[in-house]
C-alpha cells in the first residue's frame, strides 16, 4: 500500500486550523487517522507534599456550548460591537457569538435568560463541538 503523504499533510493542517486533537478519514478500504499529543511542557507541574495547591475556579452557572467545530467570533464583523459583554443581561435565543465553519457563519443563541458571568473564548479562537463558550448567572 502506498502512503498518501499529501492527504496526511492535509489532515494535519485541518487539526491545526480547527484546533482538533485527532481526525479520521475513510475512503473505501483505506482508513487514515491523524492525531497529535495534547501534553505540553506547560501542563506538567510538580507539587511538594504539604504545600497548598491553587484552587481551580469553579465553572458554575448555565453553560452556552458550541454546536459545531469552527472559529468563534465575538462580533458580527472585525472591529464591530461585540454581541455580548460580561455583566450584560441577555434573553433566551439572543445571539452570543458566531462560530464559522467552512465559510458558513453559524449564530450561537443563548440557551436561557440570564446575566453574562464569563466569556470563555477569545475572538478568532478555534472551538470544538460541545466546548463551553459562555457562562451565565
Amino acid at each position: 500500500m502506498k502512503i498518501d503523504k499529501k492527504l496526511i499533510k492535509e489532515l494535519k493542517d485541518y487539526l491545526d486550523e480547527f484546533g482538533l486533537s485527532e481526525i479520521e478519514y475513510q475512503d473505501g478500504g483505506k482508513k487514515i487517522k491523524v492525531a497529535k499529543s495534547l501534553i505540553s511542557n506547560t501542563q506538567v507541574t510538580a507539587h511538594k507534599p504539604g504545600l497548598s495547591q491553587p484552587k481551580k475556579e469553579q465553572e458554575t452557572g448555565t453553560k452556552v456550548i458550541s454546536p459545531i467545530i469552527g472559529t468563534a467570533y465575538l462580533a458580527p464583523e472585525p472591529g464591530g460591537k461585540k454581541f455580548i459583554e460580561v455583566g450584560q443581561k441577555i434573553k433566551k435565543g439572543q445571539t452570543v457569538m458566531i462560530v464559522e465553519a467552512m465559510k458558513t457563519m453559524n449564530h450561537v443563541p443563548s440557551t436561557s435568560d440570564g446575566e453574562v458571568k464569563k466569556i470563555l473564548v477569545e475572538d478568532g479562537q478555534a472551538v470544538e463541538f460541545g466546548q463551553t463558550l459562555v457562562l451565565l448567572k
